[in-house]
């Protein structure tokens, strides 16, 4: 009897460590990452930053902005999806050196962002700025 009960708890606990290690695995792909990035300038009144290498195939739940360097005011961002319609975001306000914007849902459950279009003003009289646009996967 203890032989047949072992026979048959054997399957069942290998596919339950099964399961728990492709959930833990899903968990930790889930994570903020830079799509792309771009220094800004002074001088130009708007950017193009467009995702980088194979980061344009994946998809994403979430995306934001973040500056480094200055602080940016951002007047209009428009987000290009892939095959959605594109959004546009205005009245965002001033996105302080190092801090990041709210997150945006993308359309749908997932969507892939293909370039992120940013019309700016860097202010406190700074030349340049870095802005990073960060996915959540």
């Amino acid at each position: 009897m203890k032989i047949k009960l072992l026979t048959l708890m054997v399957p069942f606990l290998a596919t339950s460590v099964a399961l728990l290690c492709t959930a833990g695995s899903s968990r930790a792909a889930e994570q903020w990452f830079v799509l792309g990035q771009h220094t800004i300038k002074s001088v130009d009144p708007s950017a193009n930053i467009n995702s980088e290498g194979n980061r344009w195939h994946t998809d994403v739940k979430w995306v934001k902005l973040a500056a480094e360097g200055a602080d940016v005011k951002l007047d209009k961002v428009v987000l290009h999806w892939d095959n959605r319609p594109d959004e546009t975001l205005t009245d965002l306000g001033i996105l302080k050196a190092g801090g990041q914007t709210a997150a945006k849902d993308a359309p749908g459950r997932k969507g892939r962002l293909t370039r992120v279009t940013v019309q700016y003003e860097i202010l406190n009289n700074a030349k340049t700025a870095h802005l990073k646009v960060l996915g959540y996967d």
